[in-house]
């Protein structure tokens, strides 16, 4: 499309991604001056290395707890702890770093109690790792700026802190088969993604299927779109294609989609099945 008809540049004037960046490189600099490699800070802190990785960078967000917890083990004295409240607040407000045309169910998003999403076009962005989001975004016509599109990763990244949120909401994926045989970013790209969908497959509050591409039915061809209950509210849907974001409130128009949803679920491969497939398909490459 020539001239897109939503807003692409995201609204970060309240500064909140700078905050996130300043701590980052904070926590990096208190990491090597005590002397503690990524690998070991994530063992003390009982989260992942990828994660360590990616707050130091600044496209994951070190949550209030986090820095609670980490700032005696780096001998921080205090500092860390003392930008808690900071972080709360910036938290509350992050979502505006989105475009304008995804902010309102970003909004709904972090607040979510169950999130539904089937997808045949790309790995959804929730799934995504910083590899395969940075392929996605570099790649799409119009070319993105490099500054927008650092900020489009880094607000990606970020949204998947809801695995990371207690209670956690109620999370399932279709994905069609075709998602996981396109090598999108390369081979390096591919296979760290498949690797994340092993991870994601492992939580319990997580459940992913694979529809196979030799299924001869098919509950809906109309495209990807997402299910979501706010907490207090009744289930939207959410569909985004060629430039248009639609968040659908209709009770009838959603139940549709909440049928479309339920009837390829049983048609898909189980969430065991699908992830000894993943497994299969990342043991080729």
């Amino acid at each position: 499309m020539a001239n897109e008809e939503r807003p692409e540049r995201p609204a970060e004037s309240d500064g909140t991604a700078h905050l996130f960046r300043a701590l980052g490189r904070m926590i990096k600099v208190l990491r090597e001056r005590a002397g503690m490699s990524q690998r070991e800070l994530a063992l003390s802190t009982h989260c992942s290395e990828d994660l360590i990785s990616a707050m130091e960078r600044g496209v994951r967000t070190p949550q209030p707890d986090f820095l609670i917890r980490v700032d005696p083990i780096l001998g921080a004295n205090g500092v860390l702890r003392a930008t808690t409240d900071e972080v709360r607040e910036a938290l509350a407000r992050a979502r505006t770093r989105h475009p304008d045309w995804f902010r309102g169910f970003a909004h709904l998003e972090l607040g979510a109690v169950a999130i539904h999403e089937y997808s045949n076009q790309a790995i959804p962005g929730l799934l995504q790792t910083e590899g395969y989001a940075r392929a996605v975004f570099a790649k799409r016509r119009p070319l993105l700026d490099e500054e927008t599109l650092e900020k489009r990763i880094a607000d990606r990244l970020a949204r998947q802190q809801i695995f990371e949120r207690w209670p956690a909401p109620t999370l399932s994926f279709v994905l069609e088969q075709v998602l996981l045989q396109r090598p999108f970013g390369g081979r390096d790209v591919h296979i760290a993604q498949l690797k994340r969908l092993l991870e994601i497959c492992q939580l319990r509050t997580v459940e992913l299927q694979v529809m196979p591409t030799w299924l001869e039915e098919h509950a809906t061809m109309d495209g990807p779109f997402t299910l979501l209950t706010p907490k207090g509210h009744q289930e939207v849907a959410y569909t985004e294609i060629q430039g248009h974001a639609r968040l659908i409130t209709g009770p009838d128009e959603v139940r549709l989609f909440s049928e479309r949803y339920g009837i390829m679920r049983a048609q898909a491969l189980t969430p065991r099945e699908s992830l000894t497939l993943i497994e299969k398909m990342l043991g080729e490459l």
